[in-house]
């Protein structure tokens, strides 16, 4: 006896399509999700790392600063720190331990800057303290999305200042320079507004 050999129907190839068109597309969804995901964690954490580089670098400057003031390109005294919202910089500074692995003839004192350029956090830095003339300085990019920088000055008295150095030093006689070269505050608070964070403070002390 013979058994006559049987095929697929058409109804059943398109039920089978079917089936498979749901299992790929609910496979296709996954996978995309999960690369999505992936890639905002690893967004995410480029940011974070680029967050925490930008504060520490903050840190290690400030915690380091020294009462030396500088004369700038005209000849001028200039504070060892100067900050606020009266500054052209949001912050500037003298600060020790700068390396010098090739042994360049040049000082271990660093005279920096931080200053907000549309949306962007900069880091300059001047290759002497005392320019005699016109000396550029070299800027380094530390972030970006940064919508505000603002920073405050806390004084021996325990009283925070939004300038430094304090308008009462600034009106003694001229004297901006030699006393701001030498009075130091006792610490520097940090507020960065981000696009994506919003605000991140941070409070650095002074050595000493």
């Amino acid at each position: 006896m013979r058994i006559a050999a049987r095929g697929f129907t058409l109804l059943e190839l398109l039920v089978a399509l079917a089936v498979f068109a749901i299992m790929a597309i609910a496979a296709y969804g996954g996978l995309r999700n999960v690369l999505f995901t992936r890639a905002a964690v690893e967004a995410q954490s480029r940011r974070l790392a680029a967050v925490q580089l930008a504060v520490y670098r903050m840190e290690q400057d400030v915690e380091q600063t020294l009462a030396r003031g500088i004369r700038d390109e005209y000849g001028d005294p200039q504070p060892a720190l100067r900050g606020g919202a009266l500054a052209s910089d949001a912050l500037t500074l003298t600060r020790a331990g700068w390396d010098n692995p090739l042994g360049q003839a040049r000082a271990t004192l660093q005279r920096v800057a931080y200053r907000l350029r549309e949306g962007r956090l900069w880091r300059l830095h001047w290759q002497v303290l005392d320019r005699g003339g016109l000396v550029e300085p070299r800027e380094t990019l530390l972030l970006d999305r940064v919508q505000e920088l603002k920073v405050r000055f806390l004084d021996a008295d325990d009283a925070w200042q939004d300038d430094w150095p304090p308008p009462a030093a600034a009106s003694d006689d001229g004297e901006t320079g030699r006393r701001g070269s030498v009075v130091l505050p006792r610490a520097v608070e940090v507020s960065l507004t981000l696009e994506d964070w919003g605000e991140i403070t941070r409070l650095f002390p002074l050595a000493g």
